[in-house]
């Protein structure tokens, strides 16, 4: 099973970049290949710090389109994002996303993804292109603060 696991140092505060990766409403507005993201459903737990979401995600790249619904757990006390398959193209995903201050103004962000492809057909279509894709997310959000801190000065 393709598994990928990276941390990256991004020059913005820990609280910025764990609310940029948790707003999946706004995804399909910054990141490569999401062309459409809904949020199914929506639940907090009673203490509210953490959000269960089921969304789903539709990526496109040419000629293939798939949609794929996610469980979404976010965790703002611990900064934790996982994401569960739920049904799609794949048998199996899981990812997980850590946020971990290093100064005021740097953070550690550690991800992880795991993934199986439903079946051999989608993995020699799709599993270069998802494996790539995944390597590039990080820095797609380290750019979408480094757009939202120039908007935020410039008001």
């Amino acid at each position: 099973m393709p598994k990928f696991e990276t941390v990256h140092r991004v020059q913005h505060d820990c609280d910025v970049m764990y609310a940029i990766v948790a707003d999946v409403e706004k995804y399909p507005e910054f990141l490569d290949l999401c062309e459409d993201l809904k949020i199914i459903s929506k639940n907090n737990s009673e203490s509210e710090v953490i959000e269960v979401l089921e969304a789903d995600m539709t990526v496109g790249y040419k000629a293939i389109k798939e949609v794929f619904r996610s469980k979404v757990t976010l965790d703002k006390e611990a900064k934790i994002i996982t994401s569960e398959n739920i049904n799609g193209p794949f048998k199996f995903m899981k990812n997980k996303w850590r946020f971990v201050p290093v100064t005021e103004t740097s953070t550690d962000i550690h991800f992880s993804i795991e993934y199986e492809f439903k079946n051999w057909m989608m993995e020699k279509l799709l599993g270069g292109m998802f494996d790539k894709a995944f390597r590039t997310y990080s820095k797609s959000f380290e750019n979408r603060a480094d757009t939202l801190k120039k908007r935020s000065q410039i008001s």
